[in-house]
């Protein structure tokens, strides 16, 4: 999938869409090369990127200390470093969740 990137140290990244304010909280699809997340939080004192962490986190079944905000923090585009668990692993994840 065009959405991650492997990086060094066995983590890699995530590019993902956000929609804050959206009616629930879900996966929607592909937006370009990133993975868009509806989610239902504001954008505002850090509450929307609280919950992609928390999304993400449940999604590929991790702590949420094993995701960070890389790049993107107070904009819709962000890039999500994720480490403990494998590029093959999180890649079928998110199959799974698209289904």
């Amino acid at each position: 999938m065009e959405c991650f990137t492997k990086l060094p140290n066995n983590s890699f990244s995530l590019s993902v869409y956000v929609q804050p304010r959206a009616s629930r909280n879900r996966l929607a699809g592909m937006h370009g090369k990133a993975v868009k997340l509806c989610i239902t939080a504001p954008p505002v004192d850090d509450k929307a990127n609280t919950a992609v962490l928390a999304f993400l986190a449940k999604l590929f079944g991790l702590p949420k200390s094993a995701l960070q905000i890389k790049t993107g923090r107070q904009a819709r585009n962000k890039q999500i470093i994720i480490t403990n668990i494998s590029l093959a692993q999180a890649q079928q994840a998110l199959a799974n969740a698209m289904q």
